[in-house]
């Protein structure tokens, strides 16, 4: 069974890397409907809906053709490559919304910027 690093990891918005990147992540939930009725002995459920979320977090660039591309409320095709994109490697792929920007900044650190978004249809995954 093969492990990744996750320096390896690619965050593309568009066809453009997500320059600075220093950690992302997602999350795939699955919706859960009760169909329990009277004179059940046990709760039963039915699959429901999904959705997904997730963050991105990278130095500042304000030169960045990504992260400009990056503003709450717009809408962005969005990728995660878990192991990097090269042939035979698996990715998540699919359309969402930037819900929230945000910066950070200290005066011992690099000023960073973590962006959220909330996926609009499915994620699906894929191989270079």
């Amino acid at each position: 069974m093969a492990n990744h690093v996750g320096k390896d990891g690619i965050v593309k918005i568009g066809s453009d890397d997500l320059g600075e990147l220093r950690s992302w992540n997602y999350s795939v939930v699955g919706e859960v409907i009760e169909d329990t009725s009277m004179g059940d002995t046990a709760r039963t459920y039915q699959a429901g809906l999904t959705t997904w979320s997730g963050s991105a977090e990278a130095f500042w660039d304000e030169a960045d053709t990504a992260q400009t591309a990056l503003t709450a409320g717009s809408s962005i095709t969005l990728a995660f490559y878990p192991e990097g994109d090269t042939a035979g490697d698996t990715y998540y792929s699919g359309s969402a919304i930037v819900t929230e920007v945000s910066s950070t900044a200290a005066m011992d650190g690099m000023v960073e910027v973590s962006f959220s978004f909330t996926g609009s249809g499915a994620l699906t995954s894929s191989t270079v």
